[in-house]
C-alpha cells in the first residue's frame, strides 16, 4: 500500500484513539461527574459502533482518491516488464474499490485508461508478435485483449453516464447527438472510451456486431477533438492517424487526413513522443508501400530520447519495442 494510504489509515486510527482518550480523561474529572463519565463512554462506544461503516467508507474514498489521482509512478518507469507484472494487481485493486464506490469518477477513468493501456502494451503486442510463429496462441491473446478493451469501454461508459445520466443509452440511438452534451471536462473519458472501443473493433474483423459500433467511436473521438484538440500533448491526433485510415464514409483521401493529424501530433508533443511516428509508419506508409519513409519514421522513433520527458518514458519504450518489431517485418509488409 502506498505511503499516503498508510498515513490516511493511521490518521483514522489516531483520531479514534484520541476520541476514546478524551472520554476517559473527561470521566476522571471527579466523583460528581462519574455518572456523566459512564454515560459519555456508553454514548461514545455506541457512536463508534454505529459510525464504523462511515469510517470505512471514508478510508475507502481516500484510498480511491489517491489511486485515481494519476501520477507518474508507472508512466516514468524504465522497466516495462516490471510494470507488466505490477499492473494487474493495481487494476484489480481499482475494481475492488469500485465495488465499494461504484460512482467514483476518478476510479472509473483510471479503470478505463488502465485496462486499455495494459491490453494494448502487454497483450495485443504479444499477440501481434506471435502471429507468424504460433497463430493459435496469438488468437487466444487477441481474444483476451478484446475482452480487456471491452471491460475498459464499459468503465468509460459508466463514467460518462455518471456525468450525463442516460448517456450510454442515447449514444446507441444517435451517437452524434448524444455527444453534443459533453463538455471539456469529459474529454479524458471520451478519449479513453473511444480508444478502448476502437481497439476492440480493430482486432474483431469476424465480429459484425462490434464492427457496427464504429460510428459510435467516431462520434466520441471527434467530440473529444472538438473540445480539446491538445489533450495529453496530441494523444487524440495520434489516435486519429490510425483511425482515419478506417473512417467510414470519408470524402477526402484518408492518407492526407492522417498526415495532417501526424503533423499536429508532432507539434503538440515537441517531437518527444514515438507514438505518432510509429502510427504513421504502420498505417500510411504500409498502405502507400513507401518503404523508405517507413524505415525513416521508425528509426526516428527509436532515436527519441526516452529521458527527455520522464512522464512519457514507459510509453516511448513500449512504442520503440513496436518500432523494432515492425522493422523486423519489413520484408512481409512491402512488396519490392
Amino acid at each position: 500500500m502506498p505511503k499516503a494510504d498508510h498515513q490516511v489509515l493511521a490518521g483514522l486510527s489516531e483520531d479514534r484513539s484520541l476520541t476514546l482518550a478524551d472520554s476517559v480523561l473527561h470521566g476522571q474529572a471527579g466523583a460528581a461527574r462519574r455518572r456523566y463519565r459512564a454515560l459519555s463512554l456508553s454514548i461514545g462506544l455506541g457512536a463508534m459502533l454505529l459510525s464504523g461503516c462511515s469510517i470505512r467508507q471514508y478510508a475507502i474514498r481516500n484510498l480511491a482518491d489517491v489511486l485515481s489521482s494519476g501520477g507518474t509512478t508507472f508512466a516514468s518507469d524504465d522497466d516495462p516488464e516490471l510494470v507488466r507484472q505490477a499492473l494487474p494487481f493495481s487494476l484489480k485493486l481499482i475494481e475492488s474499490l469500485l465495488d465499494e464506490t461504484p460512482r467514483h469518477g476518478g476510479l472509473l477513468l483510471a479503470a478505463c485508461s488502465g485496462f486499455t493501456q495494459y491490453a494494448h502494451a502487454f497483450v495485443q503486442q504479444d499477440a501481434d508478435e506471435l502471429e507468424t510463429r504460433n497463430l493459435a496462441t496469438a488468437t487466444a491473446l487477441w481474444d483476451r485483449a478484446r475482452k480487456l478493451y471491452l471491460r475498459a469501454r464499459d468503465y468509460g461508459l459508466r463514467g460518462l453516464d455518471n456525468a450525463h445520466p442516460g448517456f450510454a443509452k442515447r449514444l446507441r440511438k444517435d451517437p452524434r447527438q448524444a455527444v453534443r452534451g459533453t463538455r471539456r471536462a469529459d474529454v479524458p473519458l471520451l478519449y479513453w472510451t473511444a480508444a478502448s472501443w476502437g481497439a476492440a473493433i480493430s482486432i474483431s474483423k469476424d465480429t459484425p456486431d462490434l464492427i457496427a459500433d464504429q460510428p459510435i467511436v467516431e462520434a466520441l473521438i471527434d467530440r473529444a477533438l472538438e473540445l480539446d484538440e491538445s489533450f495529453e500533448d496530441g494523444a487524440i491526433h495520434s489516435f486519429l492517424i490510425t483511425y482515419e485510415m478506417a473512417r467510414q464514409g470519408a470524402q477526402s483521401a484518408p492518407e492526407a487526413r492522417a498526415r495532417q493529424h501526424f503533423e499536429r501530433a508532432v507539434e503538440l508533443s515537441d517531437g518527444c513522443s514515438a507514438s505518432s511516428l510509429v502510427a504513421l509508419a504502420e498505417t500510411v506508409c504500409v498502405q502507400e508501400q513507401d518503404h523508405s519513409e517507413f524505415e525513416r519514421l521508425l528509426n526516428a522513433a527509436l532515436a527519441v530520447d526516452v529521458n527527455a520527458r520522464p512522464q512519457w518514458r514507459l510509453k516511448n519504450l513500449i512504442m520503440q519495442r513496436r518500432a523494432r518489431w515492425l522493422l523486423s517485418r519489413a520484408d512481409e509488409l512491402f512488396v519490392e
